[in-house]
């Protein structure tokens, strides 16, 4: 599974973006003494604490960094990542999903969606970013591009941009919120994961340029949260608890896997594997049996809910697990060890990842904070 992902896709780049008192005898010099020592004391005694200060974060903290007990710093552990800039647009709500849409790699556009219902479109360049009104649209869900086409999850619907004709297809069928997003066989089949546990398709017809209905599949008996697709499978993540496997091609679920104790929050394909997150603070690896049926070949414990997973290759081309929990941190681990290379920090929890080339990459957080990061390439 998973042979037709990519986890570094030739997208373009942001290069270009950006980052007194002086005793005078013995009694005062003893109080000054005194006082040095009860200082120094108190500055043993603060520890900082691993964890980035929210007040600095939002730009407002009024200690200055060593007199602060918590970190002022986007990151820590390392210096294998950078942060390089925040793009400012979007309102202080959830951004819902981050794409490239891959024919405008020259123009060296992004696009993030937010719950703020803002569709913004970046100049790679300056950092500037352009408002797309969403007409109709009371809120996003999740945001997917592939090819020209720019799809956007909204209640009852899917909103479908297709980005080099400049039309546009609403997509109807699902019952409430629409989650998550899939293309599956190179932009033959979109999938969509809805509020009420169903998973609607359709299939492109290339002739009329749209999609059609296919199926509805159902199983699942809460909100589907995430898809992935690989080596013929249909991988589905819900807040039942539960992940489905299903064949694209029969559209039956072959494999009901109920490990996680808690909402699984993110799926991800990764060469012969599939992983899982969960608010039961674990990821868990998944491999085929001989047999074909997946289980858990390992499981690796955090100290907090975890809500979204992300595969790169740092610049040595090493495997790097993105690992977003919601302490407003993201975990960097060297896999398959899971040996932690860094953490880096947000003002809240981060839920969408999206991966650039030249080893950047981006985060969009629950405050609707959109940030650039880009790997150390002096890393040894």
């Amino acid at each position: 599974m998973g042979a037709g992902t990519q986890f570094i896709s030739h997208k373009p780049h942001l290069q270009k973006l950006s980052r007194s008192h002086t005793c005078k005898n013995d009694v005062g010099a003893s109080k000054k003494n005194e006082a040095e020592r009860d200082r120094r004391g108190r500055g043993q005694i603060r520890q900082k604490v691993q964890k980035a200060c929210s007040y600095w974060l939002a730009g407002n903290c009024k200690h200055k960094g060593d007199d602060c007990k918590y970190l002022h710093s986007h990151s820590v552990g390392g210096s294998d990542v950078t942060f390089l800039t925040k793009l400012a647009g979007h309102s202080n709500k959830p951004i819902r999903g981050i794409a490239f849409p891959s024919h405008l790699g020259a123009a060296a556009k992004l696009c993030s969606a937010g719950q703020d219902n803002k569709l913004m479109v970046w100049d790679c360049h300056t950092g500037q970013g352009t408002d797309i009104p969403l007409h109709g649209v009371t809120e996003v869900g999740c945001l997917l591009s592939e090819g020209p086409w720019l799809f956007v999850g909204v209640p009852n619907a899917v909103k479908a941009w297709n980005t080099l004709t400049s039309t546009d297809q609403s997509l109807d069928g699902p019952r409430g919120q629409v989650h998550a997003l899939c293309v599956v066989n190179q932009m033959q089949m979109l999938f969509a994961g809805t509020e009420d546990g169903t998973i609607f398709a359709w299939k492109f017809n290339s002739p009329a340029n749209a999609f059609e209905p296919v199926v509805s599949l159902a199983g699942h008996t809460l909100p589907v949260v995430s898809l992935v697709s690989g080596a013929g499978r249909l991988y589905s993540a819900s807040m039942d608890h539960t992940i489905r496997v299903w064949d694209v091609e029969s559209f039956q679920c072959i494999q009901t896997l109920r490990d996680h104790k808690s909402v699984v929050m993110s799926l991800l394909c990764w060469d012969n594997y599939l992983l899982s997150c969960s608010l039961d603070n674990t990821v868990k690896v998944w491999a085929a049996t001989s047999s074909g049926a997946l289980e858990v070949t390992y499981t690796h414990n955090e100290e907090h809910g975890v809500l979204a997973l992300c595969g790169m290759n740092d610049e040595q081309s090493k495997p790097v697990l993105l690992c977003s929990c919601n302490d407003n941190s993201v975990r960097l681990y060297d896999l398959p060890s899971f040996k932690e290379r860094c953490r880096l920090f947000s003002r809240n929890e981060v839920r969408v990842f999206q991966i650039g080339s030249g080893g950047l990459f981006f985060t969009g957080d629950g405050e609707g904070e959109l940030k650039v990061w880009k790997w150390d390439t002096r890393t040894v």
